[in-house]
């Protein structure tokens, strides 16, 4: 008689023309965050692939995103989150298609994080195929919204992810199967200054230039960077004015935070509203939004153990193990650890070059990588 985990290990073990097969269709469709079309044309494809893969899936609206996807064992129980994303950074025409060579594949998203979707539907491929899926407590996610800071989908991975025993990123794969316990949090702003027209040469006293009050702001929000403490403030866009021979009546810039500590993040945010008190003239208003947000993924005895786990599990499959150096990046995993879920990440394929057109991953950590995600959702199997 077949042992399950050996049955599902085997099957999996010659999927790796299938798996780059399905990582082609995902990689050629472009799902720039902001092209909705292209995000739902991957999130279709993904919940197809789910819903043969023996889960049950659901598929919640993303409004002005892309759709999320929710997906669940029958198996009752504490379950084990599992957590993507269908978009990408890369505008349409920006950077396209899908290639392989040397062993390598590359294209848009290829490993953030399409290649960690593919590796995720195949692990529950291979658990259906040793009869162990409807033995296992899992459930997971696929939101349209995450490289922006998932704005719409956020309170639903809370919501969803709420009694899970534990929360898996699916996300890039680390140098040395590295484990990602701790990421910075982030906050992203947009500052608008409004301020009063005039020709700046006839009636320049009758302006009020909004280009120097948000100049003044910008000086005082970049000093509050803090390297010893992990904080960054980073003013990454800044634009204003119409002409040079009139006054500007309005600004705007775009802001980008970034925090080890909760305790420092809300400090520094602090800071900044006192900053923006303090560098309005008098005639001009600042007024900050935060467009989006995430929290810091902390390290916790649980996550710590939760990582040790699974990097047994990747030995076994004949990787290393070990955990991440604090990444600057954020991802869904944060809002889980957030949440008060034990959370770990860069379960991914290997690779490199996220967020760039030289983003590649290596075919050949697909199928071991899939193979100790396997081990640890066997580990639960009632």
């Amino acid at each position: 008689m077949d042992l399950p985990l050996p049955t599902a290990l085997a099957w999996l073990s010659g999927q790796l023309p299938a798996m780059e097969a399905l990582l082609r269709r995902l990689v050629e469709q472009n799902s720039s965050t902001r092209n909705v079309a292209g995000v739902n044309a991957v999130a279709s494809m993904v919940e197809a692939e789910l819903a043969a893969s023996g889960v049950a899936v659901e598929r919640v609206p993303g409004g002005a995103f892309g759709d999320t996807l929710l997906f669940a064992s029958p198996a009752p129980g504490p379950f084990t989150f599992l957590i993507g994303h269908s978009d990408t950074v890369f505008p349409p025409g920006t950077f396209e298609g899908y290639r392989s060579e040397g062993g390598r594949a590359m294209g848009p998203g290829v490993l953030d994080m399409k290649g960690g979707l593919v590796l995720g539907i195949f692990a529950l491929r291979a658990l259906r195929e040793g009869g162990l899926l409807a033995r296992i407590p899992v459930r997971g996610i696929v939101v349209g919204d995450e490289e922006v800071g998932s704005p719409a989908s956020h309170g639903v991975t809370v919501e969803r992810s709420r009694g899970a025993a534990a929360a898996l990123g699916l996300e890039s794969g680390r140098t040395g199967d590295l484990i990602v316990t701790r990421r910075k949090g982030i906050a992203s702003l947009d500052v608008r200054a409004e301020g009063v027209a005039a020709h700046a040469g006839g009636d320049h006293e009758k302006g009020r230039n909004a280009v120097w009050a948000l100049a003044r702001l910008v000086d005082r929000i970049q000093g509050l960077t803090d390297y010893g403490r992990g904080v960054t403030v980073s003013v990454g866009r800044f634009e204003g004015g119409t002409t040079r021979n009139t006054v500007p009546a309005a600004a705007r810039c775009e802001v980008d935070v970034r925090f080890v500590a909760p305790e420092d993040g809300e400090a520094v945010l602090r800071d900044i509203a006192e900053a923006v008190r303090a560098s309005a003239i008098p005639g001009t208003r600042i007024e900050v939004t935060r467009p989006g947000n995430r929290p810091a993924l902390v390290r916790t005895e649980a996550s710590a153990a939760l990582a040790a786990e699974y990097g047994e599990c990747q030995r076994e499959a004949g990787l290393a193990a070990g955990e991440a150096p604090l990444s600057g990046g954020g991802s869904d995993a944060s809002i889980t650890g957030a949440a008060g879920v034990p959370s770990i990440d860069g379960l991914g394929p290997r690779g490199a070059g996220f967020h760039t057109h030289d983003e590649y991953i290596e075919l050949a950590s697909l199928v071991p990588k899939a193979g100790a995600l396997v081990r640890f959702l066997a580990r639960r199997a009632t």
